[in-house]
Parts: structure tokens; sequence; C-alpha cells
């Protein structure tokens, strides 16, 4: 069963998809200010936080930093604006998902259900990866470099876990959009190449001297142990 924070601020849309989520199985908390669904996410910790960007007292983008400054929650947000870079901004910004207005009750209850696969449920069972000195536990979402701990974000942590589950295979930026952003189409190469370069930084290393992740120029970038680890 899971706990669904809703953030919007129609009655209409708030009332109805709160009833076919509630009749879906999920268990729903339905408010209509941003600042109320920050204080919530906070104190009550939902599964999921479906957050509609045009609200009365903050702007959606505002309540999804506010957000992630206190929570790792899965968020899908829900907008107008379907062009490419509003997407990325989005994704960028820490959601994790996004729906195109209008949209179904059946599109946001299958959107719940896939973000959660993706980011937890598919981790549950899954053991340590190691390569030489790095370590990554999916379950706890723990990163060692030479027993060290390595404090990534969210979509950091996804980006290094994509590429350490085909240690030494080279993997398209167009495939890591897919797989840790959810876009699959191109045009958000920048988007990867920042998320990498904070990570090269946290993981002690540069695109110049990497360790552990090793650019491929023209094709994409593989996560490979240091020879002779």
């Amino acid at each position: 069963m899971v706990r669904v924070l809703l953030v919007e601020d129609d009655d209409a849309i708030r009332t109805s998809l709160g009833k076919s989520l509630t009749a879906a199985g999920h268990v729903v908390t339905a408010v209509a200010a941003g600042a109320e669904g920050v204080a919530m996410v906070a104190r009550d910790r939902p599964d999921v936080l479906l957050l509609d960007l045009g609200l009365p007292d903050l702007d959606g983008h505002d309540v999804l930093a506010m957000v992630r400054a206190v929570s790792d929650v899965p968020v899908i947000v829900a907008t107008a604006r379907d062009d490419d870079a509003s997407v990325v901004k989005l994704l960028d910004a820490g959601a994790d998902d996004y729906v195109i207005k209008p949209f179904s009750s059946a599109q946001i209850d299958a959107r719940i259900r896939a973000v959660l696969r993706r980011l937890g449920q598919d981790q549950q069972g899954e053991s340590s990866l190691d390569l030489g000195a790095l370590r990554i536990d999916p379950r706890s979402r723990e990163v060692t470099v030479d027993g060290a701990s390595v404090d990534l974000t969210r979509k950091e942590f996804d980006l290094l876990l994509a590429l350490a589950r085909r240690p030494g295979a080279v993997i398209t930026k167009r495939e890591l959009l897919a797989e840790v952003w959810g876009l699959p189409w191109g045009g958000g190469d920048r988007t990867v190449d920042v998320h990498l370069s904070w990570l090269r930084r946290k993981l002690g290393e540069t695109a110049a001297d990497p360790r552990f992740l090793h650019s491929v120029r023209g094709v994409g970038v593989k996560l490979a142990a240091p020879e002779g680890s």
C-alpha cells in the first residue's frame, strides 16, 4: 500500500484524482498549498509526492527545491509544458518523473508504480557492487571509496548505480538519459555531462585523470575498477 501525498490547488482535480488513486489501492493525502505540502513531506514521509507546478502560494519549482532540501521522496510533477528544456530542468531540479496535462488517473497510477520500481523496489534484494576500492550498496544507497563514505545526491547515486550494474561496458548518454532520467530521447547530453562531472569530483578523480569513470569519445562512458585492484 503506497502512501501518496497529492499537492494540487484545483479542487476538482484534487478530489477526482484522490478518489481514483484510493480506488487503485493507495492511501492518499491531498492538500492545496505548496507550503503545507513541504511540511507534510518532512513530517509524514510519504512514499510518493505528486506535485502540481501551478500552486497559489509558492512556485512549484520552489516547492520542489524545498522538498529536496528535506527529503528524497520520489516526486512526480504535473506540468503543462512538454518542451525538452522544461522537462530536463524539472528532472535536474530533483523530479523523478513527470506527466503532461491533461492526464488520466490510470497514467498517474502507472507512473507511481514505475517510479517506485525504478527507485527502490528493484534494489531491495540487490547485493553490494564492488569495483576495486569503490563499493555501492543499492539497498542502503550508500557509497564508499577506500572505506570512506561518499555523499551523493539521488540522481548522482542513480547514475553511478546504472553504470555499476554493467561494469566495463560502455553505456551511451541516451541510454543513461532513459534509465536514470526517464527521457527516452536525445537532447539532454549536457545533463549527463554535468552529473558525471559532479560524480567524478566526489569520487576524487577528473576526466583527464580517471580512476573509475572512463569516457569513450563519441560513444559514452563506462565504470571500471582501476587496473591491478
